[in-house]
């Protein structure tokens, strides 16, 4: 099994190769082909290459991402050395739980993204070191890496291939999956139910897909050496964290009760941030057809009609979230540093236009959750095919 997908290499030295590599390879490894580019792809990475050539910007190792950095892992360290060491009451603490789980999303979002798709550095060490904040939290960056990096960005929203929409049976998000009766209240429950993912990945799913090897339909090579001791260095160090120091300090009941707060918080945050990204009214679902699982769109336009931006205008949410709000960009631009996307985006956008493919944002986060209930219920309480979206 390959382990990262062919258009996230960062062996060519020439920036417009970095900037959008060759999909193929891996898609059709993956049992899925595209059709033939128009020109499409080939527009984006002129506009893409003439916006670092004219600004002189590098691609990766962005200084203002490792000021970024060092921001982020301070509020990580202070919220945490706050929490555990100092509050002593309920009303201080519990904004420092909130503080610590906003905190850690910030690290997941602004650190190990860029450093899993080799977007943070020209240099595979320190990619790799970025990565492993995601085992600091508690979930598997080997793991992340096939589930993410190889299946997700191959074939987004292709029920069968992309394991980052497959939530069966508990939720149904792709009018390709099975329907069953409960999923009729899913745009009720799932919104809880985000709140879990952390938690399953520290205690349970994780361990599960090392043994099993396997994640849903993709078989994963168990880790070995290195990367086994990564896994389970990651466990330990981060349930220490979380659990094991916080009870040296105070009562383990008490440490149960603001561990659930900060995991579920903060599964709730990544959990929600994909969803409004693809499980959208707006985004597609494509279907690949005949014996050669063939999609009707190039690897470029599939990827910018199966994905919506949000909140686009907002330098706070640009920052907290990692540039993942521009997620048309991100997933156009893996190897890119996320800082650029927020100046990538209008040019996106008019080679969108130019070209006739549709280019979906919500411009508030209150219509992207809005557009992600109304694909719940959607999705949890019909079998039929979905309305073509709006343009």
């Amino acid at each position: 099994m390959v382990a990262n997908s062919s258009h996230l290499t960062d062996a060519t030295p020439v920036r417009s190769e970095h900037v959008a590599g060759d999909p193929t390879p891996v898609a059709q490894a993956r049992g899925v082909k595209f059709a033939t580019d128009d020109g499409f792809r080939a527009a984006l990475r002129r506009r893409a290459g003439e916006y670092f050539q004219r600004t002189g910007e590098r691609e990766r190792d962005v200084p203002r991402m490792y000021l970024k950095t060092v921001v982020i892992l301070a509020w990580y360290a202070a919220s945490y050395a706050l929490l555990v060491f100092v509050a002593q009451s309920w009303w201080l603490a519990v904004p420092l739980a909130v503080s610590l789980a906003l905190a850690m999303a910030a690290v997941a979002f602004g650190i190990q993204h860029d450093g899993s798709h080799n977007a943070y550095s020209d240099r595979p060490w320190v990619n790799k070191l970025a990565a492993t904040t995601l085992d600091m939290l508690g979930a598997s960056s080997y793991l992340w890496r096939f589930q993410h990096v190889v299946t997700h960005h191959t074939a987004v929203n292709v029920a069968g291939h992309d394991i980052d929409i497959d939530l069966q049976p508990i939720a149904r998000v792709s009018p390709e999956q099975p329907r069953h009766w409960f999923h009729r209240w899913q745009h009720l429950y799932m919104w809880p139910m985000y709140g879990l993912s952390a938690l399953r990945w520290h205690l349970f799913a994780d361990f599960r897909d090392v043994l099993q090897g396997r994640m849903g339909h993709l078989r994963v090579p168990r880790p070995r050496g290195w990367d086994l001791a990564l896994f389970l260095g990651g466990k330990v160090v981060s349930l220490g964290l979380l659990l094991g120091i916080p009870m040296l300090f105070h009562s383990w009941w008490l440490v149960f009760i603001f561990y659930g707060i900060v995991v579920g918080l903060l599964g709730v945050l990544l959990g929600i941030t994909f969803q409004l990204a693809h499980c959208v009214e707006e985004a597609d679902f494509p279907v690949p057809e005949g014996a050669a699982n063939r999609l009707g769109h190039s690897w470029a336009i599939h990827q910018v009609e199966t994905t919506v931006d949000f909140v686009p205008r907002s330098r706070l949410a640009a920052w907290f979230f990692g540039g993942l709000n521009f997620q048309v960009e991100h997933h156009l631009f893996p190897q890119v540093c996320h800082v650029h996307y927020r100046a990538i985006a209008p040019l996106v956008e008019q080679t969108c236009g130019e070209f006739g493919v549709r280019y979906a944002v919500h411009r508030s986060l209150r219509a992207g959750l809005v557009s992600h209930y109304r694909w719940l219920r959607r999705m949890g309480r019909s079998n039929l095919e979905p309305a073509a979206a709006p343009g």
